[in-house]
């Protein structure tokens, strides 16, 4: 089932609908190299492989797995060799590209820069970190998403009805709650979820009147031995949790929290969708009535993410009951959307002279940086100056509660505060 066109192509339509950059530079035979960059199943080896059919380059796919540092260089001088007798150049397809060291993708460097090849690797790990400098300097990173729901039941029904390459041809019958708990369990994964719809249906039992086999959600949570939770195609119920974790760990309800966060993850929820959630929460909800809170969660995806599942399911638990048991406060959360609105709103005045850097000779003649205070050469720790722009001068953007570590906040403020009005009235 797997695409052979651009048009098959579901789920990516920010990089690859009619008249976006990268697909007319496929269209009209003039890519260089690039680097796609997304989850498992999101359609990086499908996309390489349509770009082989529809440009006039020789394809040679590559993993980084198996290959070497020798069979590199081999593909690159038959590559410089093609380029030189006939002026087609050549498709180097490398899977998994962040699995190779720096040394071997430093031997890609030359050819690319001479434009015998043109390279394109997928990876699943951010590129900024794993692809080196020079190779990411000369290719354009595309971002594919993870596939939506919808999506992967459009991709599912295909295969459904396809007599050639799917199970079209197969006297199966799949209720429209199977394909949409597959396409919940999938996570945004399309080669997950045909291989789940492909046994699903294999083992499915045969109806004796129609001589048709009946996949629905009974016989499906028996092919994943687990309990299949119903979403709606809308995602109404993954809102619906999502929901209900926030409001628990907001009400500082522990036991509510670590339920919700076990329904989502034994339901197939992305993990590290139950992380980011909870980092949200710990700036939104908490803030800095407990500044460790924020520390934790990030903890909890970082470990989340290390281990996988099922290991990491302790960490998210561990974060959301430690978020639920911790003193709240949203002055963090009020206190940026009150200056975002001021900056959408009011007009935008340039810096204070006196909060600028002067590098420069002339910009010390135009008095930048002219009447800073330096804050450590103060006996108390700050100065009188203001460091809002004058239309905003005075504004409290920021109001910590009296809960938590904020209490001792809003005492350090209000002392400041204090001895800033003092100064200026003398």
């Amino acid at each position: 089932m797997r695409p052979r066109t651009l048009d098959e192509i579901v789920g990516q339509d920010e990089i690859l609908a009619p008249g976006r950059p990268l697909r007319e530079a496929i269209q009209r035979d003039l890519l260089q190299s690039i680097i796609l960059w997304g989850p498992p199943g999101t359609g990086k080896t499908t996309l390489a492989r349509v770009i082989a059919d529809i440009t006039k380059a020789y394809f040679v796919p590559f993993s980084a797995v198996l290959a070497g540092i020798k069979e590199i260089k081999d593909v690159m001088a038959t590559a410089q060799d093609r380029r030189r007798r006939s002026g087609r150049r050549t498709i180097v397809f490398v899977d998994e590209i962040h699995r190779f060291n720096k040394a071997q993708q430093d031997a890609f460097l030359p050819r690319v820069e001479a434009g015998d090849i043109v390279l394109i690797g997928a990876t699943t790990e951010n590129p900024s970190f794993e692809v080196n400098a020079a190779l990411l300097s000369r290719s354009k990173v595309f971002v594919l998403q993870p596939l939506t729901s919808d999506a992967i039941e459009l991709i599912l029904r295909r295969a459904l009805s396809d007599r050639e390459r799917g199970l079209g041809a197969g006297d199966i019958a799949v209720s429209d709650d199977a394909i949409s708990a597959i396409a919940r369990f999938a996570n945004g994964d399309a080669r997950s979820a045909l291989n789940l719809l492909e046994f699903a249906a294999a083992s499915a039992p045969m109806d004796p009147e129609t001589c048709v086999r009946q996949l629905g959600l009974p016989q499906l949570e028996q092919s994943i031995q687990r309990r299949a939770l119903l979403y709606d195609k809308g995602g109404e119920e993954h809102y619906n949790l999502i929901s209900a974790l926030h409001k628990s760990m907001r009400n500082s309800d522990p036991d509510a929290a670590v339920y919700w966060v076990a329904r989502m993850l034994e339901a197939g929820e992305d993990p590290l969708y139950v992380a980011r959630r909870l980092v949200r929460f710990a700036s939104e909800d908490i803030g800095n009535a407990d500044p460790q809170a924020l520390v934790v969660a990030v903890a909890a995806k970082e470990a989340a993410h290390f281990m996988g599942m099922p290991e990491g399911n302790t960490a998210l638990a561990q974060a959301a009951i430690y978020l639920a048991t911790a003193p709240k406060s949203n002055a963090v959360y009020t206190a940026y959307g009150a200056a975002a609105a001021d900056a959408h709103t009011e007009a935008a005045d340039p810096v204070p002279l006196h909060l600028r850097n002067a590098p420069t000779k002339l910009m010390k003649q135009l008095e930048y940086g002219k009447g800073y205070e330096y804050a450590h050469d103060d006996p108390e720790g700050t100065a009188a100056m203001d460091c809002l722009p004058e239309s905003l001068a005075g504004k409290r953007y920021y109001k910590p509660t009296e809960r938590g570590f904020e209490k001792e906040i809003k005492r350090r403020l209000d002392g400041w505060e204090q001895i800033k009005k003092q100064r200026r009235s003398t």
